[in-house]
């Protein structure tokens, strides 16, 4: 390259930056602030400006400085200055903008860039109204409040649509000072995280430390978690207390929401053994924001769609009522399946609400409207008929309408004791008892009918024993039947001899006996007995017998 062609390239490039400038389109800077333009109390940060190839040095203005804040030259790579911020604080925070010189003057001045510098007093709340859960195409209004007096506040939305706010605030009942920003429509895919400042006007760029993030919820229709807590739905204040939140589908990160709560913490889900997705919630030692309704979402990556919501848990905090009430029960502690019983909750204080919980139980406690009686109030919790299933440990707490979720100190333990078979396995045993007898009965009467028509049929088919000719051999059960026959013939025989003995012995004249009245029952295949002939009379002959029984 010969020594003539880089001043013929200056010259060309001075040409062209002393034809922008007369023509005015000399091109502005470009100025940014790395990490970025609101900056924590003591953190560091970087300010960039960018100007156009030829640039050679670079100047920064800072809003109310009367000299040049800082120059910068020779410039990086890239025609960039960088102006850097060791440790952020109040006299760093304002308006800055920026210029660039080239060899034929200074450029136009860059837009402005506002850095803010927050964290100097405490950090203000955020919450939803009514509800950080939105329904798909629904509105939302975010409380952004705080003790601090500031008068104004400032809500950011975080991710790739970065948006924000400003509102006056406004005084409150509470001597809080508070804004409304009215949120929607809020639908799912888009990431729904905000955060909000407070601040004052007359340090405009001062701001509070920045609110816990909230991130707005978007159930879906995908299967909804279950939510529990190995404490039960009764805590003790000053417990440590875990929520778990559970599903069967491999969800990636789970939510937990608690009505009215300020925001809504999120966790990993994890894989232990059996296949379930599951975080757990440690919500550290009870105290009184612990009572409340709480629900569990499921999430899959980054979406911003959750599951469905898992059923409601509400969380019970006994302990804030000193006084205990009393807990008694009619008839008595020890009663038997299908009786009536009444647990009677009492106290001398003022009491709403009376709770009766079971030791043990994951349901949550049965709920009665007290009644004052004569300045006692009371509640009566009726099990009717009662089970097994009722017998337990029972302790019963009292609650104010004002705080629903905050009890009293719990009454001394209650047990119930059920004996005896449940009515359901008596009236069982009842049938299968009368079904065992009535089959009894059905058998002994066949058997009886059986043996009665045999009788018949062997009468009528046998002839006498003059006539009979020799006896075929009969099966065992046969002669076991002739047995028993056998023997009644000869206890009948004997029954009437006596009788007619003693009537002999008793009458003043002998009394006349026919064969006829002699019972069927002597007989034996149509053969009679041989009776006791009267009195006086010589004894037949047992041809006579057979013949008269023939007869």
């Amino acid at each position: 390259m010969t020594p003539a062609l880089p001043a013929l390239l200056c010259l060309g490039l001075s040409v062209g930056l002393r034809t922008q400038v007369q023509a005015g389109t000399l091109p502005k800077p470009t100025i940014w602030a790395e990490p970025g333009s609101v900056v924590p109390w003591g953190s560091p940060v970087t300010i960039w400006c960018q100007g156009t190839p030829g640039a050679q040095e670079s100047r920064l203005d800072k809003e109310g400085s009367l000299v040049p804040w800082h120059k910068h030259k020779p410039l990086e790579p890239g025609n960039k200055a960088k102006f850097s911020i060791y440790h952020m604080g109040q006299a760093h925070a304002g308006s800055y903008w920026c210029y660039y010189r080239t060899p034929i003057g200074w450029s136009e001045p860059s837009d402005r860039l506002e850095l803010v510098v927050t964290g100097p007093s405490g950090k203000p709340s955020l919450s939803a109204l009514p509800s950080p859960v939105v329904t798909s195409g629904g509105n939302v209004t975010l409380q952004c409040a705080s003790y601090h007096g500031f008068n104004r506040f400032h809500l950011t939305k975080e991710g790739d649509d970065e948006a924000s706010w400003t509102l006056d605030g406004e005084r409150t009942p509470d001597w809080q000072t508070q804004a409304l920003f009215p949120v929607g429509p809020v639908t799912p895919g888009h990431g729904w995280t905000f955060r909000c400042y407070g601040f004052n006007r007359d340090t405009p760029r001062v701001w509070s430390a920045p609110s816990n993030p909230l991130e707005l919820l978007v159930p879906g229709l995908s299967e909804r978690p279950s939510l529990l807590t190995p404490q039960g739905p009764v805590v003790t204040s000053g417990q440590n207390l875990t929520l778990q939140c559970r599903s069967d589908v491999s969800y990636a990160r789970f939510a937990l929401s608690k009505e009215g709560g300020q925001d809504r913490p999120q966790r990993p889900a994890r894989r232990p053994q059996g296949g379930l997705s599951q975080a757990n919630f440690p919500l550290g030692p009870v105290g009184t924001v612990h009572g409340g309704r709480y629900r569990c979402y499921g999430g899959h990556g980054l979406s911003s769609e959750w599951s469905a919501p898992s059923e409601p848990l509400e969380l019970l905090v006994a302990g804030w009522l000193i006084d205990s009430p009393s807990l008694s029960v009619q008839p008595g502690p020890s009663v038997a399946p299908g009786e009536n019983v009444t647990l009677l909750c009492q106290s001398g204080d003022r009491t709403d609400t009376f709770l009766l919980s079971k030791e043990g139980a994951a349901h949550r406690p049965l709920r009665l409207r007290s009644q004052d009686q004569d300045g006692q109030y009371q509640a009566e919790f009726s099990l009717s008929p009662v089970t097994s299933a009722h017998g337990g440990t029972y302790r019963c707490y009292r609650s104010l309408s004002t705080d629903p979720y905050l009890l009293s100190q719990p009454s001394e333990p209650l047990e119930l004791v059920v004996s005896g078979l449940t009515w359901y396995l008596s009236v069982l045993i009842g049938i299968s008892v009368t079904f065992v007898l009535l089959l009894l009965v059905l058998l002994v009467l066949f058997l009886r009918h059986r043996g009665q028509d045999r009788r018949r049929k062997s009468g009528a088919a046998d002839p006498g024993p003059e006539d009979r000719g020799p006896q075929s051999s009969s099966s065992p059960a046969a002669d076991a039947q002739d047995q028993a026959i056998d023997a009644a013939v000869s206890d009948a025989h004997s029954e009437v001899g006596l009788q007619l003995d003693h009537q002999a012995a008793t009458s003043e004249a002998p009394q006349d006996v026919t064969y006829a009245q002699l019972d069927h029952s002597t007989l034996r295949r149509g053969t009679a007995a041989a009776p006791s002939p009267p009195v006086g009379e010589p004894p037949a002959e047992p041809s006579e017998y057979a013949a008269l029984a023939v007869r």
